[in-house]
């Protein structure tokens, strides 16, 4: 091909309207998948807990609305970062808006439960194994969401990988909703964030390896 024929072939493709949404187009389904996988691993390890009981709980509502906030926050941050040059100031402001507005519920809690019941606020039953059982069913997301990353453009792989490890976290710990019966304001502050916090920075020691140029 000549030259001439080429310049004129680049500059014919170049006119051509670029895919709409394209960060959408890749971490949605990369997403969607980890949440599909994350569902099938709690209900063949965990279980499900009676669902009907749950969503007539308060309580149920309170964390699940936290958590997929959560997700929405890390989506955000993934989503800028998976750009050139962008910045994640939008998802980050969201991020700590939805962790105050939490704190702010769970002090209120804590200060109208009595001593005896102080230690149940803060621990529960499971306070041990939450953390980890949301880093676990976050693992597939994460991996799925980092590949579909790889496509993209990220210009500062560790805080992208941090974005979509939140990203994920907040969608493992809403699918860990479905099993666990934790009613504290306080222990999903505490324990649920611990989990997705933990995704996060394993996000962000994947997202330094994978997604470097």
């Amino acid at each position: 091909m000549k030259t001439d024929e080429l310049i004129a072939l680049l500059a014919t493709d170049a006119k051509k309207p670029a895919t709409p949404f394209p960060v959408m187009r890749r971490l949605g389904p990369a997403a969607l998948a980890g949440a599909i996988i994350a569902l099938a691993a709690l209900f063949v390890w965990l279980g499900i807990r009676d669902m009907g009981e749950a969503v007539a709980s308060s309580s149920y509502w309170m964390k699940t609305l936290y958590t997929a906030a959560l997700a929405v926050s890390g989506f955000l941050i993934a989503e800028r970062l998976s750009r050139p040059g962008a910045n994640a100031t939008r998802g980050a402001f969201a991020l700590v808006a939805v962790v105050a507005i939490m704190l702010g519920i769970g002090i209120t809690q804590l200060l109208s439960t009595p001593p005896e019941a102080m230690r149940d606020a803060l621990l529960g039953s499971t306070w041990d194994r939450c953390p980890w059982r949301i880093v676990a069913l976050a693992i597939p997301g994460l991996a799925l969401s980092l590949l579909a990353m790889r496509r993209l453009a990220p210009t500062r792989p560790t805080l992208a990988g941090a974005g979509a490890g939140l990203f994920v976290g907040g969608i493992a710990a809403t699918v860990y909703g479905l099993h666990c019966a934790e009613t504290s304001a306080a222990f999903t502050l505490i324990w649920y964030t611990g989990g997705v916090a933990l995704s996060t920075a394993l996000g962000a020691i994947a997202g330094w390896r994978v997604l470097r140029w």
